[in-house]
């Protein structure tokens, strides 16, 4: 699948092997299609949870 630069940018994110751990443990729990997804999906909530504390 193309990426729509237009739309979306690639950045390359290092992770501590603790935390990649659990966020393949939230990938598979939540039926996700890819690690990439998990992490988005989890970047989302955690952007969704700081606009609710302001």
């Amino acid at each position: 699948m193309a990426i729509d630069k237009e739309k979306n940018t690639q950045v390359l994110v290092t992770f501590p092997n603790e935390m990649l751990k659990d966020i393949e443990v939230y990938w598979h729990a939540n039926s996700l299609k890819n690690r990439n997804e998990a992490i988005r999906k989890l970047v989302e909530l955690g952007l969704s949870k700081e606009k609710e504390t302001k």
